[in-house]
This record gives C-alpha cells, structure tokens and sequence, in this order.
C-alpha cells in the first residue's frame, strides 16, 4: 500500500514539474510590458483571464481537437490556422512554428495572439473568452499585480 501511495505521489510530482507555470502578476507584468493593456480595446484583466481559462497559465499545455489539429501555449492557438506544427496543414497566418508558442519568454505567443485579436471577432476567436471572461467583471484578475 505504501510502495502504490509513493508511486502515485511521485507520478503527480513528475506531471507538475512538466508543465511550465506562470504566475498571474508576473504573466500581468509581462503582458504590460509587451503593451497589450488596452490592445485593442482589451485590458490587462482580459488577457490574464484569457489565459487562464485556456491554459490555467500553463505556457508549454498543448491540446489535441478533434479535427486533428493542436492548441499551442498560453493562449491555446491552434496549429490549423496560426502557427505551423507540421502535423497538417496549416495556413500559418502568424509565421511562426508551433513550438516557439511554448516558449517561456512568451514573445511568439504574444504577437501572435495580437495578431489573432486584430483579426476580426477579436477575443471571441476564443470560445472560452467569451463563456467565461467577456462581459463579466474581470479587474480582480490585476489584484495584488504591481506592474513598475
């Protein structure tokens, strides 16, 4: 019994250490830095809940859809239209692999997610955007960030 407790528990550890987490100040302070406060007409509280309900703020998640195609990153941006995962076909509208999504500098995730919200639809090209985070107040995501 206590040789299965230690290999369930070391099964999770090792599933918690492959995932990359940010935490929501410093994923608010990056986003500020990179100038996505009012991008668009979207706030800081928007992106971080963006984030969070795509990703749980899990930079290297990635996720198979049912048509075969792959969500990416932070922001979950899918390799059929974005980004190119060479897996299927892509039209790659973002220029960048798919891999570089995952990046913990977050630079590619980013643009790209600036160049889907310039697009139209804007966040609502997440489904998730708008069941959990559009219309809905969202200033408690920013409590506690200190951005200077």
């Amino acid at each position: 019994m206590t040789r299965a407790l230690f290999i369930s528990l070391l099964s999770c550890l090792v599933a918690i250490n492959q995932a990359s987490l940010i935490s929501r100040c410093d994923l608010a302070k990056v986003l500020y830095q990179e100038d996505l406060d009012k991008f668009e007409g979207y706030s800081l509280s928007d992106w971080l809940c963006l984030a969070f309900v795509e990703s749980n703020f899990n930079i290297s998640k990635v996720n198979e859809n049912t048509d075969g195609s792959f969500d990416y990153g932070l922001f979950q941006i899918n390799s059929h239209y974005w980004c190119n995962d060479h897996k299927s076909h892509s039209e790659n509208i973002c220029h960048v692999e798919c891999q570089e999504l995952l990046n913990p500098n977050l630079l590619s995730a980013i643009h790209c997610a600036k160049k889907i919200v310039t697009g139209a639809g804007g966040m609502k090209n997440w489904a998730s955007w708008n069941t959990h985070c559009s219309g809905r107040p969202l200033s408690y995501w920013m409590t506690g960030c200190l951005l200077g």
